[in-house]
């Protein structure tokens, strides 16, 4: 039985989820709340497989920093986002945070509840829409990684200093430096965390 936990800061998208995973037979939906900060205060005390996360919650914390705040729990449940944004911004930022997938709101119903699924097994999960914004970002002309920097960025993902990099590599610590500048340029970022995010979610690494 997957534990499942809403939130959104709209009551009738909370019921319309609600209505459609309660009728599954292996989800058991725990709990809904309208706020970023009350989602991570309800998974804190209690057990939960799955948050499915709205990513702007008004004036509040944002489902992306609530994500990062549920990544660090103990005992950290897995993150689906579902929303209405698309930007490579939001994507990024919710991917960055620890979301292991990213919805729009307006999914088929039998792919959401596939999604949730796929996302409480730990499986990355996006929206077409989502997957081609990222597949386009890592394949524009130019942005093709080579076999060298994606041996790098694997280390990088695998939390390596640039250092220990280096020497695993038999290369220079510059030239390792070299090569990250030229990763964050053709994938657009200006981090090891982006450049990490962004080339899982397309697929590069």
């Amino acid at each position: 039985m997957i534990r499942l936990l809403l939130a959104d800061d709209h009551a009738i998208v909370r019921a319309g989820l609600r209505a459609l995973l309660d009728a599954a037979d292996d989800i058991a939906v725990v709990g809904d709340v309208a706020d970023a900060d009350a989602a991570v205060a309800f998974c804190a005390a209690t057990p939960v497989d799955l948050v499915l996360m709205d990513l702007r919650f008004g004036d509040g914390r944002s489902g992306a920093s609530a994500t990062a705040g549920l990544r660090a729990l103990p005992d950290p449940p897995n993150v689906l986002v579902v929303t209405n944004y698309d930007t490579d911004a939001d994507i990024l930022g919710a991917i960055e945070a620890g979301a292991v997938g990213y919805l729009l709101k307006d999914t088929p119903p039998t792919e959401l509840l596939a999604a949730v699924r796929a996302a409480a097994a730990g499986e990355s999960v996006l929206s077409p829409t989502v997957a081609s914004r990222l597949m386009t970002r890592v394949r524009r002309a130019g942005t093709t990684l080579s076999p060298r920097e994606v041996e790098v960025l694997r280390l990088v993902a695998a939390g390596l200093s640039n250092r220990d990099i280096a020497k695993q590599l038999f290369l220079s610590e510059t030239t390792v430096k070299s090569h990250l500048v030229h990763i964050y340029a053709k994938l657009g970022v200006k981090s090891r965390t982006s450049a990490v995010a962004t080339a899982r979610a397309s697929g590069a690494i």
